[in-house]
């Protein structure tokens, strides 16, 4: 049996919500977690609590809710935290974000993380033949960006092929 062959359609079919599809009615922190933990849950790695979000808040990383509320942005901003943390210290990606946004809209950084973080998963787990370039800007932001995610990569792969093999 093929490496790749042993993952099942999670890995496959895994998706990040679009910037466009991320709710933008306001959710409470509870609200703000589960829907977190959801979206990254096919990747059997990464999750978190309302504490780690108070202190994502506290430190600045995201924008204090607007009574109590977490809008589009800070959710967006909260889920890309959730997954780089794993590879990059948070004052690391604190600074990352202050270069970004120097040079793109929230909207097009974070859509662009959630393509290339789906383009090099499905390369990582074998499911294509190739990363695909995406974008059409070279930046220092977009090299540092594609290196922490398939840093990221190599991690969720491990831990998928050590859940397989304690089955």
């Amino acid at each position: 049996m093929k490496v790749n062959e042993i993952f099942d359609s999670s890995i496959r079919a895994f998706s990040l919500p679009r910037y466009s599809e991320i709710p933008d009615m306001g959710l409470y922190l509870e609200q703000t977690v589960k829907y977190m933990n959801q979206a990254l849950k096919p990747l059997n790695y990464f999750e978190v609590t309302g504490s780690m979000i108070r202190n994502y808040v506290k430190m600045g990383l995201v924008k204090n809710p607007e009574k109590k509320l977490y809008y589009r942005d800070q959710i967006a901003h909260l889920i890309t935290i959730t997954i780089l943390k794993a590879v990059i210290p948070l004052d690391h990606i604190q600074r990352f974000f202050i270069s970004q946004q120097k040079i793109y809209t929230d909207q097009i950084a974070y859509d662009y993380f959630c393509m290339e973080m789906e383009n090099i998963l499905h390369a990582r787990f074998g499911l294509t033949d190739d990363v695909k370039d995406i974008g059409t800007t070279n930046s220092i932001q977009k090299e540092m960006l594609r290196s922490a995610i398939t840093a990221v990569s190599h991690l969720v792969y491990v831990n998928e092929c050590l859940k397989r093999i304690e089955e």
